[in-house]
């Protein structure tokens, strides 16, 4: 006996059938409440929320591929959705016998029920440390996509493609000094503007080096898309961090789970929920708003 639950849920627009589709994967949990790690299937599930706001049955996306045999999730990622209404699905998957998960990318068509996998990723990216590459989130500028990945080696990474499926390699996040940055198994995400691409995401810091995961503050930079980089001068804090993370780390708010919304065209939102563990789980749900000096077309 497991009981069958969803986590990481990400909603997002899908302005071609006037629906929001709701995607996370599905996870376990004993009768007592308890989450445990199981051999059992994991994958994506989705929901879907029609322009009357009725909410449809709990759907499973269907993706078969023996390099997805034991492990295909899709969670708390950044899909894209094209011009013809198609979407690009992040994804990271593994076969049956290897912890290490691979990162790649699905394209779907949508009818405004129902998600189909019409093609794949041909060749996935990989990095065999811990439980490899997680939680992608794909975006499009200046007539290329890019995904950017958590990791489990003290690095995030990101990739460019031509087409949103084929990933011809990755490389760590560093900064435009060529300097690596130092990332905890912890998800970075996008905002892509007509006049720049920007990621959001956590490091180390000098003030936060016992914070865990370096998961507080949340920064914002601007990416050089050429060189798949950051541009150090650029960097603002989003979220700072509340507390003392050198000597009281225990104490200060951990926020490495957030999402970004395009909430208007001269207007970006950050959300995310606080958890302090060590404080009777209390915490606050957050909303930065990032207001830009020209708009989005």
């Amino acid at each position: 006996g497991l009981l069958n639950g969803v986590c990481d849920v990400v909603p997002e627009y899908h302005a071609r059938t006037n629906t929001v589709v709701a995607m996370g994967h599905n996870v376990y949990y004993t009768k007592a409440g308890k989450l445990t790690r199981t051999s059992t299937a994991r994958y994506p599930v989705y929901v879907v929320r029609d322009a009357e706001g009725r909410w449809s049955e709990r759907k499973q996306l269907v993706w078969d591929d023996p390099r997805a045999s034991a492990m295909f999730t899709s969670n708390c990622g950044q899909r894209l959705v094209l011009d013809n209404g198609d979407l690009l699905v992040p994804v990271s998957f593994g076969p049956r016998g290897r912890r290490d998960r691979a990162v790649g990318s699905l394209l779907c068509s949508f009818d405004g029920e129902t998600l189909r996998v019409k093609k794949s990723t041909p060749k996935e990216l990989r990095l065999a440390a811990g439980r490899g590459l997680l939680e992608p989130s794909i975006t499009r500028f200046g007539g290329r996509f890019f995904l950017t990945i958590r990791a489990e080696d003290g690095r995030g990474y990101v990739a460019a493609s031509a087409d949103g499926l084929a990933w011809p390699k990755m490389q760590p996040w560093s900064w435009d000094d060529g300097k690596p940055m130092s990332m905890s198994t912890t998800q970075q995400h996008w905002i892509a503007r007509p006049d720049g691409l920007f990621l959001v995401y956590t490091r180390k810091a000098k003030h936060n080096v016992n914070v865990f995961r370096w998961r507080a503050p949340i920064f914002i930079a601007r990416v050089d898309a050429a060189k798949l980089c950051l541009v150090r001068d650029t960097e603002r804090e989003v979220f700072p961090l509340l507390g003392d993370g050198i000597k009281a780390a225990n104490h200060v708010a951990r926020m490495g789970n957030f999402h970004i919304t395009a909430f208007a065209p001269t207007e970006t939102w950050v959300t995310v929920g606080e958890c302090l563990p060590h404080d009777g789980w209390k915490g606050n749900t957050l909303l930065a708003r990032i207001r830009w000096s020209s708009p989005a077309p």
